[in-house]
């Protein structure tokens, strides 16, 4: 087993790992996990509000009526609206900072831009149904249909688009350049002019071209060829079990595959985590099984790995020093997702023993809750944002709005991951004890 496992080591590390590695730091893959890491906390605070108006308790809706009026409800749903709903918005901002950073441009300036070319695109007009009409009537208006997630991939472009244009003036020189007597600020505003405008340009091109097509906007043209397929390939049991073993085929090699990975699938869970919390709050049928959240509640218990379970083993199992010490030391980092120390301090990064279990129950895991969610055994998540930090047990209690067969099926997920890892611990803390005599021996 172990000459197998070398063998798969090296294969990736003369495979795998260059490719990983360059996508880890490809700087538009970086920029867009970053964006969107900069709209989390207002999502998260937006799904603070969704939680609080939908407390699965007896009675809770008539108390909060008795006490804020018959509105509570609606009054909830602002700040849902208002995090969620702008999330294309957010994200449009966000890459085009991070991605102006990279290229060391003005940031704020570029973000803007970015943002007005997003709105450019996007349609300007609402459509009512006037019963008495019989008909629609569409007036001008902000569109928030694509203000939100489902506006994330045409704001990630544009925001891509906007800033390598802005590279491209800055670069070859083509902007107004002030006296060095006038203020920075002044200065840079009129260095901005020239790429603005063909950034505006460029925006406004493909709103006239496309909304002349069967298409109408950019938006439709971008879910018919890119969105639709790519969510419902990451929405399905195998684009879940792929991501998990990515994941872990990364940190195997030392790589963070968490985060390489969410550079790339993070708008497709987004996208179809808010179609969740759309359902949710209009008490529809919740229809996406795998998410964002769906992997920290199922394959992440103590982190990547689904550590958490060999890391209890070590602290009050193992009879080797070392991986006791390391495993009291993991145990609270653990309780929060939070792995690093087991992963580089065991080592279980290239340990080919460690390894098999590591890649193994993940994928168990993802299995045993995807079929409990496709089956109504446990009800699917409601599209809430947790931070990522938040314990096992509590992140599916409240992910899935009060469940408890949630909790249950977390637990039901630790004992099979426990008895996935338990004979290789015990083989590898055997071995552990025996460098360590060895070691006292010649210390002797």
């Amino acid at each position: 087993m172990t000459k197998v496992m070398d063998k798969l080591t090296a294969f990736l590390d003369r495979h795998f790992v260059p490719y990983a590695a360059k996508i880890a730091n490809q700087r538009h893959l970086q920029a867009v996990r970053d964006g969107l890491v900069m709209s989390m906390s207002l999502v998260i605070v937006g799904s603070i509000f969704l939680i609080i108006g939908n407390i699965p308790i007896p009675g809770y809706a008539n108390l909060m009526a008795s006490i804020f009026g018959s509105g509570w409800k609606e009054a909830l749903s602002i700040p849902v609206g208002a995090t969620f709903g702008l999330l294309g918005l957010f994200v449009s901002f966000g890459v085009a900072y991070r991605l102006a950073e990279k290229y060391s441009l003005d940031a704020v300036t570029s973000a803007l831009a970015s943002v007005t070319a997003f709105m450019i695109v996007s349609p300007y007009e609402i459509s009512f149904f006037i019963k008495e009409l019989g008909k629609n009537i569409d007036v001008a208006g902000i569109n928030l249909n694509y203000m939100g997630a489902k506006g994330m991939f045409v704001s990630i472009l544009m925001a891509i688009f906007s800033v390598e244009i802005m590279r491209f003036f800055v670069s070859k020189n083509l902007v107004i350049k002030m006296p060095d007597s006038v203020p920075s600020a002044v200065s840079k505003s009129f260095t901005a002019l020239i790429p603005i405008f063909f950034i505006v340009l460029f925006a406004l091109s493909l709103r006239v071209g496309i909304q002349n097509t069967s298409w109408e906007n950019i938006h439709i043209l971008i879910q018919t060829f890119v969105s639709q397929p790519l969510l419902h390939a990451g929405g399905s049991y195998w684009g879940a079990m792929l991501t998990t073993l990515f994941i872990s085929l990364l940190w195997a090699v030392g790589l963070h595959g968490s985060t390489i990975v969410q550079a790339v699938m993070m708008p497709i869970w987004l996208t179809l985590m808010d179609q969740n919390r759309i359902a949710f709050e209009a008490g529809k049928e919740i229809p996406n099984i795998v998410t964002f959240d769906f992997f920290y509640f199922s394959t992440k218990m103590g982190g990547a790995g689904s550590t958490l379970v060999l890391v209890l083993f070590m602290a009050f199992l193992a009879k080797s020093q070392h991986l006791k010490e390391i495993g009291k030391l993991s145990v609270v980092p653990g309780i929060f997702n939070i792995n690093e120390p087991v992963i580089f301090g065991v080592p279980i990064v290239l340990n080919p023993l460690l390894l098999i279990p590591f890649i193994i129950a993940p994928l168990i895991a993802t299995t045993t809750t995807y079929f409990a969610m496709a089956t109504d055994i446990v009800p699917r998540l409601t599209g809430v944002t947790l931070p990522w930090t938040t314990p096992i047990g509590v992140y599916g209690f409240l992910a899935t709005n009060g469940s408890i067969a949630a909790v249950i099926l977390t637990v039901v997920n630790l004992l099979i991951v426990g008895a996935i890892y338990y004979p290789f611990f015990k083989v590898f803390d055997r071995q552990k004890c025996q460098e360590e005599l060895k070691t006292e021996q010649v210390a002797i």
